[in-house]
């Protein structure tokens, strides 16, 4: 017997099949061989290794003849190569020009862009810590969806302390700027009900040749106090000691950056630190950009160093984070070197996976271990060895999808 179907539900039979090929072609199983696998920042490296994934998910890890990889895997040849998981990059900004139409524009320019800004040195997962929320949202959309090659993305709204307009952002920029903790838990609640993931809080705001304009800790508090309320972390972003101190007062949950224009943290502000699980983001290569002066800029990164070798030492919890969007910069082999100045080869391997997906809660990231995301970074080189090596990518894997691969 022969069924005919009406056209619209033939089309309908035909779109969805279309769909469960398209996801199917997603799911295939993928296979990096041979590699040396680093399951996490404390683990013995697993040396001759096989990592399978499948539908998004790490199914199989181990030595290579324990593991074999499915029939119609796509098999990767990483011998030589090295693989950790992928990498959190908790400090950028979607505001270079490219983004401007992210809703519209063209997917190949996009990705072209996301490829040189993230995908190619690695970064799985990154925190937006300030945008125009409509265009990231849009690019967020158009890469969950797969027509743009990217990372998971996750953003922040921004309040500016009242006349605290930062003398390196446009004049003509409408910010938000609160005086008052009634201003400033409206400004959070309207932000976080677009969709946006926690708040940043310029604590402390640079003005030029003025004085720096701190927030009021009251309102910084008004903010923390409604993204808390929701489960979102704030993020601070201070210019000097009072801008640290607002933060602690006010309960910010993460460090956008290091101060060295002042002297290290005190032991009052370290124990805080602790007790509260503050977390930092060093953005130590940063510092090599804003002065012309070398004395000058080797006395910043010196006291960047020294500020974050004192954090981490106390027990602090590190993210990486490059400013990246904000600078033009990207390469982050820089900022691996500076940081290691201050930690180990390991504990920057923690900042970039672990720490992060721990503190935010990313229950399957972070790790190489069966039941995990399959976000992988397959390494030229063991950066146990040579630091620099975590800016040697080979392939960027997001959910078992390869979204950057060096010609």
């Amino acid at each position: 017997m022969i069924c005919k179907l009406p056209p619209i539900a033939l089309c309908v039979v035909l779109i969805l099949g279309l769909m469960a090929s398209a996801g199917h072609a997603n799911d295939r199983a993928l296979a990096l061989v041979g590699a040396e696998v680093y399951s996490s920042p404390t683990a013995a490296p697993i040396l001759d290794a096989v990592v399978v994934s499948s539908g998004g998910i790490i199914t199989a890890i181990g030595r290579r003849g324990e593991i074999k990889p499915p029939r119609d895997a796509r098999v990767i040849d990483c011998s030589g190569k090295t693989v950790v998981a992928g990498y959190w990059n908790s400090h950028v900004h979607f505001t270079q020009a490219t983004w401007n139409n992210a809703a519209g524009g063209s997917a190949r320019v996009l990705e072209a862009h996301m490829r040189e800004m993230l995908t190619r040195w690695g970064f799985t997962t990154v925190w937006d810590l300030g945008s125009n929320p409509y265009n990231s949202l849009a690019l967020r959309r158009r890469v969950e969806s797969g027509e743009v090659a990217g990372p998971r993305i996750l953003l922040t709204g921004m309040i500016f302390p009242k006349g605290g307009h930062p003398a390196y952002l446009p004049a003509e920029l409408q910010l938000p700027e609160a005086g008052a903790p009634d201003e400033a838990a409206k400004m959070a609640r309207d932000e976080l009900q677009i969709g946006l993931d926690g708040m940043k809080l310029f604590t402390g705001s640079y003005m030029g040749d003025r004085p720096v304009v701190n927030m009021d800790a009251a309102v910084a508090k008004a903010a923390v106090v409604v993204a808390h309320a929701q489960g979102k972390p704030v993020f601070a972003h201070p210019q000097n000691r009072k801008g640290v101190d607002v933060a602690v007062a006010a309960g910010v949950d993460v460090l956008a950056h290091t101060i060295p224009t002042e002297p290290g943290y005190t032991t009052d502000e370290l124990a805080h630190f602790k007790s509260k699980g503050t977390a930092l983001i060093p953005t130590l290569s940063i510092w090599m950009s804003v002065s012309i002066d070398a004395a000058a800029t080797e006395r910043l990164v010196r006291s960047g160093i020294d500020q974050l070798k004192a954090f981490s030492a106390n027990g602090g919890l590190v993210f990486f984070g490059t400013d990246v969007g904000f600078y033009t910069f990207s390469d982050p082999s820089l900022e691996f070197e500076l940081m290691h100045h201050a930690l180990s080869e390991m504990e920057v391997l923690a900042s970039l996976t672990t720490n992060p997906a721990s503190y935010f809660k990313a229950v399957r990231k972070g790790r190489v271990e069966q039941g995990f995301d399959a976000d992988l970074v397959v390494l030229d080189g063991d950066p146990a060895v040579n630091v620099r090596n975590f800016a040697k990518v080979v392939a960027t894997i997001r959910a078992g999808q390869v979204i950057y691969e060096k010609p």
